[in-house]
């Protein structure tokens, strides 16, 4: 299943229905709380789109409390038998700059999925991670042994990789294969 959140909406019902920018500390506290509070209703497993599409600013306190915070909550930290990713949407580049800032303070990646349906990372990646996505965005679903083909490298050295980008929320995997989280069907609830 994947969820949808439109952080305007979010930010305009916790905070005030006037606001359509995301600045001070407090304010990120409360819309990521609301997120918290959705997030907290899903199943093991679940993709989130948060779509930043109708939000004007962004500073680099609402980008901490929302962004790294939910990611650090849900996707770094190892919880028990659960798996969350999310996809972003409609970052533009008022919010990019922040976000940036904030990922790489945390050591954090995002998928960011643009206008016509490609997707880039944005935050920490090493060399090694960036060119299995690439190929796997190439190749949508695949296994360890398709990618090391792809890349030339060797299958351990790709199936790290994947893995590190599976641990990292930047991948999903059902049995051996991987897949980037932006190619799944978009039956959002």
């Amino acid at each position: 299943m994947i969820n949808h959140i439109d952080v305007s909406s979010v930010l305009k019902s916790s905070v005030s229905e006037f606001y359509t920018n995301l600045v001070t500390r407090p304010t990120g506290v409360a819309v990521r709380s609301h997120i918290e509070q959705q997030l907290d209703q899903l199943g093991e497993r679940a993709l989130t789109v948060l779509d930043f599409s109708h939000v004007g600013l962004m500073d680099l306190s609402c980008a901490d409390e929302i962004v790294a915070k939910l990611l650090l909550h849900y996707v770094e930290a190892e919880q028990n038998n659960r798996e969350v990713y999310f996809v972003f949407r409609g970052i533009n580049e008022s919010h990019r700059y922040a976000i940036e800032t904030v990922l790489e303070r945390h050591g954090l990646a995002l998928v960011s999925q643009l206008s016509d349906g490609a997707a880039v990372l944005v935050g920490t990646i090493d060399g090694t991670e960036r060119q299995i996505w690439d190929a796997i965005c190439k190749l949508g679903a695949a296994q360890p042994e398709a990618l090391a083909t792809e890349t030339g490298m060797g299958c351990e050295a790709a199936e790290h990789a994947l893995y590190t980008l599976w641990k990292r929320g930047l991948l999903m995997r059902d049995e051996r294969a991987y897949t980037p989280t932006y190619l799944l069907p978009l039956h959002e609830t």
